[in-house]
């Protein structure tokens, strides 16, 4: 009996439920299906089609050095499994459950010819669930939650073989599909090896002694960088889970992060378009000319404010910014800007080569204080005031070369200081003004 294994965040050969039932029944075809269509407005970015291309790659090598291939189709994927299932006889479709609305649509499209499996969460979102059997909104209550269900199961290791069918269908060839930047190649500071190897490599080498401290330090190394391999599926959560000590709680809290955005997506599967709570659907966003102007400064790393220029530097230039920065930036455009959370929510997508539908839009609706789960939206952080405490002198001058020769504690504040290089841009507004604009908006949703 022949099966097709439909891959979609979920590439990679360990830890492979899918994969594993599918070689157990017979032949296998791995199918990975570009599709544009099912995710509408939220179809890849052009960093995670940079990560695509060459996580695919990667697959692909992996499985011909098991006797297999990786067969690669592009349209909607409904139609392009349908049509391979009448192509090759293939019985049935083994694939790791999602939770994005268009996967879920598409999986419930299949219907019986579809077999999924849970690999790609700590436990089954559907079992982590309250006393009333509702999914959790505060994360927190959550983790508490999650308790009974750990630890995960121990990963499943790769199949011996991987039974080929006696005929392939035909496959698209990766280039054609044209994932990488070309006209520019804006890609040349991405430091990064997509794959299953590095993944793993990285989760071997785990160096967590201090990371609840150091995680927050951007001038230092103090993060796994492991996220985009998470997304992609190149490592499953329970590898990375059994790799870590009892000790490495707070570590172990970022992993069920993921458990619990992916949770609030399937009970709110338009939350990345909607506020979580509706009430800030009256809050008064600055739009018209002078906010698109801010906004593209914002972008381009043009604010005036060190850290935040630093980390949208960042992000343009390597497809990641540091866990820390990611909560001034984001602060900083929705409070001291008044703009919609969703721009910068939007421009992350496009940006981050970890870009994630449930970490992305929660992340988002958390800072802004918009969702289910959030900060007060009159919480605002002093973007100086976070440079200075977390040391974020060196990681300034890495991403804003006009600023090199400033030393502390001028770094945080040039302005200020009094030493602003002509060539770095005064801020967009003073601190204490955006402050006060913000609560002024804040308690109009009041």
């Amino acid at each position: 009996m022949t099966n097709l294994l439909w891959l979609r965040q979920d590439l990679r050969l360990h830890d492979q439920p899918a994969l594993v039932a599918a070689a157990h029944d017979g032949a296998v075809i791995p199918v990975y299906v570009l599709d544009d269509a099912a995710p509408g407005a939220w179809k890849i970015g052009a960093a995670q089609r940079w990560w695509l291309h060459h996580s695919l790659a990667a697959l692909a090598a992996a499985y011909e050095k098991k006797g297999s291939r990786l067969i690669l189709r592009r349209g909607a994927a409904v139609e392009v499994l349908g049509a391979l299932l009448d192509e090759t006889g293939a019985a049935r479709v083994h694939a790791i459950r999602h939770h994005e609305p268009w996967w879920r649509e598409a999986e419930a499209a299949l219907g019986d010819r579809l077999c999924l499996h849970d690999g790609n969460h700590l436990a089954r979102i559907e079992d982590v669930t309250t006393g009333a059997g509702a999914p959790y909104r505060i994360y927190s209550s959550f983790w508490k939650g999650l308790q009974p269900h750990l630890p995960p199961e121990e990963p499943l290791a790769v199949p011996r073989t991987i039974p080929a069918p006696e005929s392939w269908p035909k496959s698209d060839s990766l280039a054609d599909w044209q994932l990488l930047p070309s006209a520019p190649d804006w890609s040349g500071g991405f430091d990064w090896t997509p794959g299953e190897a590095e993944a793993l490599r990285k989760v071997k080498h785990l160096a967590l002694d201090g990371y609840d401290e150091r995680r927050n330090l951007p001038a230092e190394e103090g993060t796994s960088r492991l996220s985009p391999h998470l997304h992609h599926g190149e490592v499953s959560p329970r590898t990375v889970w059994h790799a870590t000590a009892a000790r490495d709680v707070t570590f172990r809290k970022e992993l069920a992060w993921r458990d619990f955005t992916d949770g609030v997506v399937r009970a709110l599967p338009d939350y990345a378009d909607a506020n979580g709570r509706d009430r800030y659907d009256n809050l008064p966003w600055r739009r018209g000319k002078a906010a698109q102007a801010d906004l593209r400064a914002w972008q381009r790393g043009r604010t005036g404010y060190p850290i935040v220029d630093a980390g949208m530097r960042q992000l343009w230039h390597t497809g990641w910014m540091h866990n820390r920065v990611r909560m001034i930036t984001a602060s900083f455009l929705v409070k001291h800007l008044l703009i919609d959370w969703r721009e910068g929510e939007r421009w992350f997508w496009d940006c981050l080569v970890d870009a994630d539908y449930g970490n992305n839009s929660v992340n988002w609706q958390w800072v802004a204080g918009t969702g289910v789960d959030a900060n007060m939206f009159g919480r605002i952080m002093a973007p100086i005031g976070q440079s200075e405490k977390f040391g974020a002198g060196d990681y300034i001058r890495r991403w804003v070369p006009e600023l090199a020769d400033v030393p502390d504690p001028a770094i945080h504040d040039p302005e200020a200081a009094g030493c602003r290089p002509d060539d770095y841009p005064a801020m967009l507004i003073g601190h204490r003004e955006a402050r006060e604009r913000a609560l002024a908006a804040g308690k109009k949703v009041r």
